[in-house]
């Protein structure tokens, strides 16, 4: 595959990341929402207002009435989310493991996707958990959607440094909140290694490195390079509430009250998507603004 090609791959690859997630909310211009579509919007909002019974008790009758086993998954997606944001890593687990048997049966019709979207199920519980601090479970979730994604047959749409990268990453996070630096360390540089070899993957992945590098920083407290490296993350994805609150954990540290109550209000602020990120940085700035 030309570097070109698999430049656009890995564009529509991005963009499938987030999109079996937004699925069911997408609209077309000038189409009326769906049942379906009506019914998770307002099961994600009663998430973000923390009322997350009532939440589930909509994506579980979403499940249950479901017309399709690709609806059926999509509504065990957000149930697996829900968990999420009430901090329940063993449910979040559970419910992304029926996704990834949805994933399964589409093996046959559709490999490079179906295997895609097993590994990212994986990692997206892994993600969950991490941030809930279960970090045994985290990394075998994230072990097994490297091996998942790999599985992918050739012609591969999503190449093996990805998943490489990924688990780097990973690994790097899951040994700064362990404590242990030198490890962390370790990894953050064979992440980098693998961006290096492959210059296509990383013109799409490498903006996720500052935030490697600055969430090692933060947790084997190094918070110098912590501002420096969370601060450039931000700039990079300005949108993503988690990395604010990274940021406010640091200023937190510092001492600076002031620095770190503005960005746990931006990171509230901008948790308003029914996801990981959001489901750790909601609740988690609700209760560091006394919002509880």
């Amino acid at each position: 595959m030309s570097a070109s090609r698999l430049f656009t791959v890995l564009l529509l690859a991005g963009a499938a990341l987030c999109g079996a997630a937004r699925v069911a909310d997408a609209q077309q211009v000038g189409t009326p929402p769906t049942p379906q579509q009506d019914s998770i919007r307002i099961a994600s909002r009663l998430d973000l207002d923390g009322r997350h019974a009532e939440s589930r008790a909509i994506f579980q009758r979403l499940i249950d009435g479901a017309p399709t086993p690709a609806a059926k998954a999509v509504a065990q997606r957000r149930m697996a989310v829900s968990y999420g944001f009430q901090g329940d890593c063993a449910k979040t687990a559970k419910y992304h493991e029926m996704v990834i048997e949805y994933w399964k049966t589409r093996e046959a019709a559709e490999p490079q996707n179906a295997f895609y979207q097993e590994g990212e199920m994986a990692n997206e519980a892994a993600r969950i958990c991490i941030d809930l601090g279960q970090l045994d479970v985290a990394e075998r979730l994230y072990v097994r959607g490297t091996e998942l994604g790999l599985k992918e047959p050739e012609p591969k749409t999503h190449p093996r440094t990805l998943w490489e990268y990924r688990l780097a990453h990973a690994r790097g996070r899951l040994a700064a909140r362990r404590g242990n630096a030198a490890e962390a360390r370790t990894h953050v540089a064979n992440a980098r290694r693998i961006l290096d070899a492959d210059t296509v993957m990383a013109a799409q992945q490498a903006r996720f490195y500052p935030y490697l590098v600055g969430y090692v920083a933060l947790f084997t407290n190094d918070l110098a390079t912590a501002d420096a490296e969370l601060t450039k993350a931000v700039g990079l994805q300005g949108t993503d509430p988690f990395l604010h609150v990274l940021l406010g954990m640091t200023y937190e540290k510092q001492g600076n009250q002031e620095k770190m109550r503005s960005m746990y209000q931006k990171a509230y602020d901008l948790s308003t998507g029914h996801n990981p990120p959001s489901a750790f940085s909601r609740p988690f700035a609700r209760r560091k603004l006394g919002m509880n």
